[in-house]
C-alpha cells in the first residue's frame, strides 16, 4: 500500500499533499482537545505496533505493496479517525525518511490512503454498524472495510496517474488486501477485546458513558 516516488504525477502529488495537511491540522487539534497524559502512553503503543505490522510487505504486481493498515484499530479505540490520522502520519513519515518505504511526493497520497481513509471509514463503519449487527462483528467489519478501500484508492490514484490500468489495479490491490483485510479485522477484534476485558477505561466510547 506504500506508494514509491514516481508512481503518482507530481500535480496530484502536489493536491493530496494539500489534502493531507489539511486533515493532519485537524489531526493535531484534536489531540490538543481529547488527549491527556493517561492516554498518550496507549497512542505512542499503537504507533509502535502498527510501525511494526506496517513493516512487514507483501509484493502486489505493478511495484506496490500489501500490508496490514491499523488504521481502524486506532480510531475504534479512541473514537476518533483523526487519532488514526496523527499516528499513520507519524508513522509514514518515519518509514518514509528512514527506511525508504514510500515515497517522500507520496507521502501526502500515502497519509490520506492510510490515515485518513483507513480512518474514517474504520471509525464511521463501527459507529454506524454497532447497534445494527453487534459491537464486535462491526469491528471486524469495518476493520477490514478500511484495509480494502484503502487500497482502491491508492490503485485509483495510480491509475490517474498512469502507473496502471484501473481495472488491473483495482483487481490486484483489491484482491490482496480484500485477504489481507481478514487478517488486520481479526486482530483488532482481539486487540480491542483484550483492552476492553483488562483496561475498558481506556477504550474511548465506554469513557463517553461514563460521562
Amino acid at each position: 500500500m506504500h506508494i514509491p516516488d514516481g508512481f503518482i504525477s507530481i500535480p496530484l502529488c502536489i493536491v493530496l499533499y494539500v489534502i493531507a495537511i489539511i486533515f493532519i491540522y485537524l489531526s493535531a487539534k484534536w489531540s490538543r482537545e481529547h488527549l491527556d497524559e493517561k492516554y498518550i502512553p496507549l497512542l505512542a503503543v499503537l504507533a509502535a505496533g502498527i510501525f511494526a505490522i506496517m513493516s512487514f510487505n507483501l509484493p502486489v504486481p505493478f511495484g506496490s505493496s500489501g500490508h496490514l493498515l491499523g488504521a481502524a484499530l486506532v480510531a475504534i479505540i479512541f473514537c476518533s479517525p483523526y487519532a488514526a490520522i496523527l499516528v499513520l502520519t507519524v508513522v509514514l513519515i518515519i518509514q518514509a525518511l528512514f527506511f525508504g518505504d514510500g515515497g517522500i511526493t507520496a507521502l501526502g497520497a500515502n497519509i490520506i490512503n492510510m490515515g485518513v481513509v483507513g480512518g474514517f471509514v474504520g471509525y464511521y463503519g463501527f459507529k454506524y454498524l454497532k447497534d445494527i449487527i453487534g459491537k464486535y462483528p462491526s469491528i471486524f467489519v469495518s476493520s477490514w472495510a478500511a484495509c480494502f478501500i484503502a487500497a482502491l484508492v491508492a490503485a485509483v490514484e495510480m491509475a490517474i496517474s498512469g502507473t496502471f490500468p484501473l481495472g488491473l489495479g483495482l483487481f490486484y490491490m483489491g484482491g490482496y488486501h480484500a485477504m489481507i483485510g481478514i487478517i488486520e479485522a481479526v486482530i483488532t477484534v482481539i486487540i480491542i477485546k483484550g483492552i476492553e476485558s483488562s483496561r475498558p477505561d481506556l477504550l474511548a466510547w465506554n469513557r463517553k458513558e461514563g460521562e
